[in-house]
């Protein structure tokens, strides 16, 4: 050991670490001793880069597999919406004909059917809340 310099120099440099020449000491960026060889940890070997590839294959397929659910939703999902438009337009043009038809003076069988529905319901429910008075007058005696 060297009295002016404290630090045991080494007969060989220790793997992985690069001397200098002139001082043999461990080179330093910014105060930190620089390895020689890029990443840490262990380098990955054959075997698991196998493995990594066929993770990512399966992985992939697996994606696609998504993606293929994913448009026949959307099919299906378009599909129902243009049946409900086609019904929608259907029911309009059956509007527009009443419109049409009541403008003439004539009143088509669906609306008098409709009246009629109406009426007898009105008619049902004024005769419930007849009962109903009836019944609360009598619990109120």
């Amino acid at each position: 050991m060297n009295e002016t310099n404290p630090v045991p120099q080494p007969e060989e440099s220790p793997p992985g670490f690069h001397f200098d020449e002139q001082d043999d000491r461990p080179k330093t960026s910014g105060g930190k001793v620089r390895r020689i060889g890029g990443r840490r940890g262990r380098k990955p070997s054959k075997i698991d880069q196998k493995a990594k590839l066929e993770r990512s294959r399966q992985s992939a397929r697996e994606c696609r597999a998504r993606k293929k659910q994913k448009y026949l939703y959307l099919e299906e999902t378009v599909a129902n919406k243009e049946r409900a438009i086609c019904a929608l337009r259907e029911e309009l043009d059956m509007y527009k004909q009443w419109c049409r038809d009541v403008d003439k003076g004539i009143v088509p069988p669906e609306i008098k059917e409709a009246l009629k529905d109406a009426k007898q319901t009105a008619e049902t429910s004024s005769d419930l809340n007849q009962s109903k008075d009836i019944m609360d007058r009598e619990t109120q005696d």
